[in-house]
């Protein structure tokens, strides 16, 4: 790796494979979220537990490389337009979907604790993230330690975070243990993104080893996860890396076939499917539980995961579809620092 790895200097507007890649990542978060919550529910774990098991070493490294793979084209922007794109955009969604979450949470413990208690896990939710939004609370703070060091010699500020990886930090509080836990990922789809790039042209061009080597890993990884040893010191940071890789690798794969397209589409949106999730998640959670309709957890698990990332999605179309609620998904003008004359580029910077 050398300090010129980064994206092409003119990428097409949307890489195929990257919105692939992040609709499988999308996807495995909402699994996540979706399974541990009936499984906590039902008292009992179902055949999709192994699936969020498999994937835990490299959900989350996966999400966070592919969030610093572009970088690279904006981190020399002036502070001003790139706290705008990199901070408040990011601040707007968190602080929105802060309120809309808290709608539904808060009115049961002002009931048990009182109004202080709201405003309590208010305040504390500005310092540390509210529930399932601290991916979008924690992209902000890397983007600011990136541009702050992107003079700085590559391979001292990756080690560093390596370091920080390995050291698995844990203070209890989200901001800094996730910090320390995934700065590594993001500065290497920052330094590396030629190379990852260059990774998904050669898996498309050599498929049967691709394939291959996709079985390898998963073999390795599923080893590591139900031998233990996954999270352990060094280890975790080599199956991050190389699950971000695969991830990485399968989704150039398949790509160009028809039935990618649902994951690219969950890929395009995959920030609006993040921050809506919850609700439709929850809803379909207490029905299928409340109901006894179905007895399999593993089953219930999956429907909810479905419910998860397909409720968002409508929520989405019928959004930008109709004009009403934009405000959900498309941060307003009002709340942009920097002004330059609109722009058909400039004009909507939506949640995606």
């Amino acid at each position: 790796m050398t300090a010129t790895l980064r994206a092409p200097s003119a990428p097409k507007p949307r890489v195929d494979w990257v919105d692939v890649a992040k609709g499988i990542c999308i996807v495995m978060v909402v699994m996540m979220h979706s399974t541990l919550g009936v499984e906590k529910a039902a008292g009992a774990e179902g055949f999709m537990h192994y699936a969020v098991a498999f994937a835990r070493p490299f959900r989350m490294p996966d999400f966070f490389m592919i969030s610093g793979l572009f970088l690279a084209l904006v981190i020399d922007r002036d502070w001003r337009l790139y706290l705008d794109r990199k901070v408040v955009h990011f601040a707007y969604f968190y602080l929105l979907w802060l309120v809309i979450q808290g709608a539904f949470k808060w009115p049961g413990i002002a009931l048990d604790e009182g109004a202080g208690a709201v405003l309590h896990q208010f305040l504390l939710s500005l310092i540390d993230p509210f529930g399932t939004l601290w991916f979008i609370y924690l992209l902000p703070i890397f983007f600011v330690f990136a541009k702050l060091v992107r003079r700085a010699p590559w391979w001292l500020t990756l080690g560093f975070a390596a370091l920080l990886e390995s050291l698995q930090i844990h203070t209890g509080w989200m901001v800094p243990d996730e910090f320390c836990a995934r700065l590594f990922y993001v500065l290497l789809g920052w330094y590396g993104a030629s190379a990852i790039f260059r990774i998904a042209d050669w898996a498309r061009e050599h498929r049967g080893l691709t394939l291959l080597g996709l079985a390898v890993w998963a073999l390795i990884n599923g080893a590591a996860v139900f031998a233990g040893v996954a999270t352990l010191p060094g280890v975790s940071l080599a199956l991050g890396t190389a699950g971000a890789l695969a991830i990485v690798a399968a989704a150039a794969l398949i790509a160009d076939a028809t039935a990618a397209e649902p994951l690219r589409y969950a890929g395009e949106r995959s920030i609006a499917v993040y921050l809506a999730f919850f609700l439709p998640m929850a809803a379909t959670r207490a029905v299928l539980i409340k109901s006894g309709v179905i007895q399999d957890v593993g089953w219930i698990s999956l429907i909810v995961t479905i419910a998860g990332v397909v409720g968002p999605l409508a929520l989405h179309w019928a959004v930008m579809r109709s004009g009403w609620g934009t405000f959900l998904f498309v941060r307003p003008r009002a709340f942009h620092i920097d002004r330059p004359r609109p722009s058909p580029e400039t004009r909507l910077q939506p949640a995606r």
